[in-house]
């Protein structure tokens, strides 16, 4: 589960408590993060969801999916170092890697899903190149202990 809003803002991951933020128990299985959806129909320069709260040394999967018109480069280089990576997915296709990737690019409408175990706990920001100043197209990754 991931709150709307920034939990705490401004107070470090390793001070929140993740029984307090409602996050489920850690299981073994992965958990699904909310869907990021970049654009719309009728908007190029929105997201739908801004702020994420994860725990520390859960599995998740989540789908990022661009839904305007633009080319989106999402960034998240704190994020993608500080967690390991299982696999990529893009149209039921299969990437595995031994390091995170740069950043993921959509250069038309679709959908990447990425699977990773979250590894320390900190408070990550994530963008869209170019997009992150007056278009507002950037958010937060907080993973609590």
């Amino acid at each position: 589960m991931a709150p709307a809003e920034a939990p705490m803002a401004g107070m470090p991951a390793s001070a929140m408590n993740a029984k307090q933020l409602g996050l489920p128990d850690l299981s073994k299985s992965s958990q699904d993060i909310p869907d990021l959806v970049l654009g719309s129909a009728d908007k190029d320069f929105s997201v739908n969801r801004k702020h994420f709260v994860l725990r520390a040394g859960q599995a998740y999967r989540w789908k990022i999916s661009s839904a305007g018109s633009l080319e989106y480069k999402l960034h998240a280089p704190e994020f993608f170092r500080n967690v390991w990576f299982n696999q990529i997915v893009i149209s039921d296709l299969e990437l595995h890697m031994a390091g995170p990737p740069a950043w993921l690019e959509y250069d038309a409408k679709g959908t990447i899903q990425i699977q990773f175990n979250t590894v320390r706990p900190g408070n990550f920001t994530w963008y869209i190149e170019g997009l992150e100043g007056a278009q507002d197209m950037k958010g937060t990754i907080t993973v609590v202990p």
